[in-house]
């Protein structure tokens, strides 16, 4: 993993997920990656539920004239590895598209409903489309 590549990319996909004409993003974004081990451990966490999955997001307010808005992202790389094997564009793609997934989220989007839920892949992976040179360098020794 390219820490220098995966924070271009989280930012190129923040721009796509937090547009000028949209409410701003936090003002701090922190990403962590995780294994299958961990991820259910962070889910309960935040939702109550010990459930597998690929990423979590999880925004947090302001603290007025304190601390500016803040989120996190936990992403599953042992998940993106996995998946990836299967997926065209690989683990590089299927980690950005959970990046992706997860900046989505952030900004307001929900997958409550198999309409929402088609809905917010349409626009990942148009957001994955835009820019593949975005994506394809997280990945490597």
């Amino acid at each position: 993993m390219q820490p220098a590549a995966l924070r271009r990319l989280v930012r190129a996909l923040a721009r796509r997920a937090f547009p000028p004409d949209a409410p701003p993003p936090p003002g701090e974004l922190a990403v962590l990656l995780v294994d299958d081990a961990a991820m259910p451990d962070y889910k309960a966490g935040c939702f109550g539920a010990r459930l597998q999955t690929d990423v979590v997001a999880q925004a947090y307010a302001a603290l007025p004239g304190v601390a500016p808005a803040t989120a996190e992202m936990i992403v599953n790389a042992e998940r993106a590895l996995a998946e990836g094997r299967r997926r065209a564009g690989g683990p590089a793609r299927e980690l950005a598209l959970y990046l992706a997934h997860g900046l989505d989220h952030l900004a307001g989007a929900d997958d409550d409903t198999p309409a929402r839920r088609r809905a917010m892949r349409r626009r990942e992976t148009a957001w994955l489309d835009a820019d593949p040179a975005a994506w394809e360098g997280i990945t490597g020794p």
